[in-house]
């Protein structure tokens, strides 16, 4: 019988591990943008073209490598940074994944440019499948530059599950600012499809994070920092009425390494407690410092999640010094007892100098002068008071008593007892309520066979869904001007973003007068939403899109109108009138599939009288 264990060749083991390290474009410019910082670039240019499916490229002004390690660095389990087990747990760098360029090489067309500093030449070597095509010298600059081209080009079925270009852009604008933020010190620029996308000069941390989220980040950040024997902690948070819906301005990293921890995030919204509306996420950008010895980096494939030693003391220090942080900048309410506000200067008198008082001495005033005469003159009038005085009578208080209640009774009121209707009792038409609303969430409607139980958000989002897409096709949904055009501010890839759903939104009534670095100009808007509803719209729009929450849509179109559909729907809890409930009624089942909301939830349920009669014959 023959042996059925074998081992594999080295390019289908690649293949294999590529599974794991490469899953879509992002995961190989994350490897390749902390190659660059591990190499000491001070300068990092990644280029991108269709979201990273037919390039990315990464350029820096590292170390380079020699011919030897250039070669080497496409071999599996190679690596600079270990050299026994006890080295994994005393890492100070990032890309010390030996199996990384290997795997990357084995699903792609890899093109690598290398020169040391030293040296007059440098090497250009292109793998193609983890075969080595061609290598040779060539005149370089000091760096490494590489190039990723046609990506799972001979995996199809990898290639077909990678998502569409705006979801696949969202994740590598994700991982290029994760690294952009934990190097302020390092200058990055990022290209896609030959437009700049982000240019970030070398700077502090608080103006890296203002570059990269631009608006009105730098008004909202609070700064926080403590330093313990555990940790040293640095950064900033956001104040709580710049709170989002989404969490896709929070971030912890750890040694310079960004990392996901949900232990850690419930630290802080325990710092926000009271502070925020239900729902709300806070902004953070914290960077800690610990002993790599006392956490553990290898929990994850992906190296997001770490296992800390001591994470309760690090649970009290970050909930501490976030609360303590938004107290001392006068962010959250602080309670004083031993100040007192009676020694708080006045707002008209801060900034003025003091007023001295003048004095003025009368020289020819004489306390005893007028002593006698003030005596007499006091004694004769308290006398007269004396004889004026009059004692009450409590006859007088009934004085007039028996007019005035005569006067009273011959007052006549008017009888409010109607005597006649104006019109007789047959020909009044008596309404009668066709709807009822029950806990401001259902409406109850009688029918023929029983009642039917709607569920009003559910039923107010099948309504807008199929109203924002006929607009859409068709093309004919109005809009409000409005006097003073509204202007938002967004980050950069956020507007790219707006931009490219802009004839589609102008479809649903939206006007658009500017689109400027990070904010845009709205001088219209459709009829359902209001100004004060605008940014709110938006933003959860663009949260929808670059998270691929509807990942089921056939079509951009669907995707922005499942999207308004939510956020504009009737919320539970919302009184509405008898009027509203009809109409909300009568077009749900004007509607083409009234059955279902727009993400496949029932909007109503019908009970028949035999289902009644049963539930009472128990």
């Amino acid at each position: 019988m023959s042996s059925i264990i074998q081992l594999l060749p080295d390019h289908v083991a690649n293949q294999i591990a590529a599974g794991e390290v490469v899953q879509r474009p992002a995961s190989v410019v994350k490897e390749l943008l902390e190659n660059a910082v591990d190499a000491k670039a001070t300068d990092i240019k990644l280029i991108l073209k269709d979201a990273g499916k037919s390039l990315i490229q990464v350029i820096d002004n590292g170390v380079g490598m020699s011919v030897t390690d250039s070669r080497l660095c496409f071999e599996r389990h190679a690596t600079s940074k270990i050299r026994q087990a006890e080295d994994l747990f005393s890492l100070h760098t990032k890309g010390f994944r030996g199996e990384a360029l290997a795997s990357i090489a084995a699903i792609a067309h890899v093109e690598m440019k290398t020169k040391q500093d030293q040296e007059e030449l440098g090497i250009h070597i292109v793998v193609e499948g983890s075969k080595f095509v061609s290598q040779e010298p060539a005149v370089l600059p000091k760096g490494t530059s590489f190039a990723v081209k046609n990506l799972f080009f001979n995996i199809p079925a990898r290639r077909n599950f990678l998502k569409s270009e705006t979801v696949e852009q969202r994740h590598i604008v994700d991982e290029f600012q994760r690294v952009a933020m934990a190097h302020p010190n390092i200058h990055f620029t990022m290209y896609h499809n030959g437009s700049e996308m982000f240019n970030l000069p070398i700077s502090n941390y608080r103006q890296r994070i203002v570059n990269i989220f631009s608006g009105k980040t730098n008004e909202k950040l609070v700064p926080v920092k403590e330093e313990t024997e555990i940790v040293n902690l640095h950064g900033f948070v956001g104040k709580p009425e710049f709170a989002k819906k989404n969490r896709s301005e929070q971030f912890f990293f750890v040694n310079d390494r960004f990392i996901k921890s949900g232990y850690l995030h419930h630290a802080i919204m325990a710092a926000y407690e009271g502070l925020l509306k239900d729902g709300a996420q806070p902004s953070y950008f914290l960077y800690l410092e610990v002993p790599p010895h006392t956490i553990d980096i290898n929990i994850h494939p992906t190296k997001t999640e770490i296992k800390f030693d001591d994470e309760q003391a690090l649970y009290a220090i970050l909930r501490s010094a976030v609360k303590h942080g938004l107290g001392q900048f006068n962010v959250a309410p602080v309670l004083d007892f031993d100040r007192d506000p009676n020694l708080d200067t006045p707002y008209q008198y801060q900034n003025r100098e003091a007023e001295y008082p003048t004095i003025q001495v009368d020289s020819n005033f004489n306390p005893f002068a007028n002593e006698k005469s003030v005596k007499t003159t006091s004694s004769s009038s308290t006398s007269s008071y004396r004889k004026t005085e009059v004692q009450p009578s409590w006859e007088s208080l009934y004085v007039g008593l028996k007019q005035s209640t005569q006067e009273i009774s011959e007052i006549t009121f008017e009888d409010d007892a109607v005597t006649s209707s104006l019109f007789e009792e047959n020909e009044v038409e008596q309404e009668v309520k066709r709807t009822y609303q029950i806990h401001k969430k259902y409406i109850v409607s009688p029918i023929k066979s029983g009642m039917v139980i709607i569920n009003q958000k559910r039923a107010h989002e099948r309504v807008l869904y199929e109203e924002f897409l006929i607009n859409m096709t068709v093309q004919q949904a109005s809009s409000q001007r409005l006097l003073f055009p509204l202007e938002l501010f967004f980050s950069p890839n956020e507007i790219e973003l707006v931009r490219e759903l802009q004839l589609s939104l102008e479809n649903l009534g939206f006007i658009f007068d500017a689109f400027a670095e990070s904010s845009i100009v709205i001088s219209g808007l459709p009829i359902t939403i209001t100004e004060s509803k605008a940014s709110i719209v938006l933003d959860d729009l663009l949260t929808d899109l670059q998270n691929g929450i509807v990942t089921d849509s056939f079509s951009q179109n669907d995707t922005i109108a499942k999207s308004m559909a939510k956020s504009l729907a009737v919320r539970t809890g919302t009184y509405l009138t008898e009027k509203e409930q009809e109409n909300l009624v009568h077009n749900l089942f004007a509607c083409k599939e009234p059955n279902v909301s727009p993400f496949q939830k029932p909007t109503f349920i019908t009970m028949s009288v035999e289902d009644l009669d049963k539930k009472f014959s128990i």
